[in-house]
């Protein structure tokens, strides 16, 4: 394969085996995650779906090494080298047990790809999106806390427009991880059923033990995030599904390349505002 990425250690692992120009073109379900993990976390929906499906396959694209993550217990003294190392290695794991069609680990430091300006996490992430023309594409969302997944989501919408239309992503989500989406208004949210099989994404979850094991209960966290969300979702009816994950439809960012993302992000904020304080001026008692 000629595709050269900015860092020299970044790696494409195909679990099947096949081809990567063949691994990348059956790709019509991608994720585009900052971290290890991040993908088995936010995009389960998209794993899910193309699983077992002859109709549609799931790629991953981690931007970063995961050389600076939080560690304790029996991780407590491996150096952010040999986190790196472990991390890459769960990911490929996590890409075999999801039967992923492949794997792009760009293999940034966490600095890199929060340095905007250099260009070259936007280089990588366009020449992914012109070799895998992805239908949909599950990222972080701009209202996420942790500003490498905000640097990952605005890096990667870039990266869509420097595409011709006719090439973009049909549909790009921007998915909770690092604060929940609960306060979207519902007819904006994008509430994605992820109870399919609930064995699989603990599986996939578990793969992670230097975070798990290491100070994190993502497992236990996520699942419970998913479960609430199905409950919490509508106080006037019976569940209509077990597990629910939010994501910002962020589509009309890479249609539109007018449209400012702070602007885009700041209106669902504002509408939020709005709704508090209608219901404030409703029904407080009068003086």
């Amino acid at each position: 394969m000629t595709m050269k990425f900015s860092n020299p250690e970044a790696s494409i692992f195909i679990p099947d085996g096949k081809s990567p120009d063949e691994a990348l073109r059956r790709i019509t379900h991608l994720g585009v995650g900052a971290h290890q993990d991040d993908l088995e976390i936010m995009a389960f929906h998209g794993i899910e779906q193309c699983f077992s499906s002859r109709d549609c396959a799931f790629g991953a694209v981690v931007c970063t090494n995961g050389g600076g993550s939080p560690r304790a217990g029996a991780y407590a003294g491996y150096s952010d080298a040999d986190m790196a190392v472990l991390r890459r290695r769960e990911q490929e794991k996590a890409a075999v047990i999801g039967n992923y069609a492949a794997l792009v680990q760009l293999n940034h430091p966490s600095s890199a790809v929060k340095n905007v300006k250099s260009g070259d996490v936007k280089s990588d992430l366009v020449k992914i999106l012109k070799a895998v023309r992805p239908e949909i594409v599950y990222t972080h969302n701009p209202a996420d806390k942790h500003e490498t997944h905000v640097a990952t989501v605005l890096t990667l919408l870039a990266a869509a427009r420097e595409l011709p239309a006719g090439d973009r992503p049909k549909a790009v989500l921007g998915c909770e991880v690092w604060r929940g989406l609960d306060w979207l208004a519902d007819d904006d949210k994008v509430a994605m059923d992820v109870g399919a099989r609930e064995g699989l994404a603990r599986a996939l979850i578990g793969v992670y033990d230097s975070q798990v094991a290491g100070g994190k209960s993502y497992d236990l966290a996520t699942i419970g995030r998913r479960h609430a969300n199905a409950t919490y979702f509508q106080s006037h009816e019976t569940d209509q599904a077990e597990q629910l994950w939010f994501a910002m439809n962020l589509t009309p960012l890479v249609q539109n390349d007018s449209l400012d993302v702070a602007d885009f992000v700041l209106a669902h904020i504002d509408q939020f505002r709005r709704d508090v304080a209608d219901k404030i001026r409703k029904y407080r008692a009068k003086p």
